[in-house]
């Protein structure tokens, strides 16, 4: 596997004057030779001087920042350089720009299906960033598209580990643990772009719901667990407020019920607390016997 190593460069600068005051030099010799009535060496200049200006003008490259340089020589990697300016290096080098500033691309709706086999939409948003020049250029084809494919083939992956909703207590799903989901679905895409030198810096999730053949359903479905889970606390706070009630009456001596006024009022009081709707009080005026 090709991995990057540094190149040193000349400073493109002193270069660049360097050639100009050639041109300059060459063009004031050519004039001064061509008064002298000399013939020869003029057209010597003439050749020489822009064959040498053009050998210094074409080895010199700039380097933005936030970018690299990859250098090859006749299709050998020879070094990248990092080092942002203007700088000299063999005019033989062939130089291809890299840029290493921080990317992000959200990927299109994914249709999966999730560990329970129910179809799901899933779209994530990945952040990343060039980390080995080298291998971005060499190791791959086309590395922004290697991101972009293999991004979506980890997000499929991940996607069918877990379910949309937890099934049992604790269980790491989709929609209720979107950090750990997140943290998984970095390091899955990072495994597979680490060949193309891509550093993977964050990934989360951007869509999540059912399918549309099966949203209705699964919404019936999570309306009723929500009705029943609010049943549930219901339940548990009357039967707690109707013991405490008994509790209170028995500790303050208000009254002295037997087991079956016990029972009638246990059962009123559930009624009242655990209806849905406001209650209508029948008052009894005379025994229950």
């Amino acid at each position: 596997m090709m991995q990057e190593r540094a190149k040193q460069s000349v400073p493109g600068i002193p270069v660049l004057i360097l050639a100009s005051m050639l041109g300059l030099g060459g063009i004031a010799a050519i004039v001064y030779l061509l008064a002298m009535d000399s013939v020869i060496m003029p057209l010597v200049l003439i050749v020489l001087t822009p064959l040498a200006c053009l050998f210094l003008l074409t080895g010199l490259y700039k380097v933005e920042p936030n970018q690299s340089a990859v250098l090859s020589l006749f299709g050998k990697y020879v070094g990248t350089n990092r080092s942002q300016g203007l700088h000299f290096n063999n005019p033989f080098y062939s130089k291809k720009k890299i840029s290493l500033r921080v990317r992000n691309f959200e990927s299109g709706r994914l249709k999966v299906n999730d560990s329970g086999g129910s179809p799901i939409e899933i779209a994530a948003i990945v952040v990343w960033e060039v980390a080995d020049s080298a291998e971005a250029v060499f190791n791959v084809d086309e590395y922004e598209s290697f991101v972009q494919i293999q991004s979506e083939a980890a997000i499929r992956s991940m996607a069918t580990s877990y379910p949309y909703d937890p099934h049992k207590e604790g269980e790491t799903s989709l929609r209720s643990h979107p950090m750990e989901i997140s943290e998984r679905m970095r390091v899955e895409i990072q495994d597979r772009l680490t060949k193309a030198g891509i550093n993977v810096i964050e990934s989360r999730i951007s869509h999540l719901a059912y399918s549309p053949e099966i949203a209705q359903a699964m919404l019936q479905r999570q309306q009723a667990g929500a009705i029943i889970a609010a049943r549930q606390r219901i339940v548990e706070g009357a039967v707690g407020m109707v013991e405490s009630a008994l509790n209170a009456l028995k500790d303050k001596g208000v009254v002295d019920l037997d087991d079956e006024r016990r029972a009638t009022m246990v059962s009123n009081l559930l009624v009242v607390l655990c209806s849905d709707r406001a209650t209508q009080p029948v008052v009894n005026t005379g025994s229950i016997y």
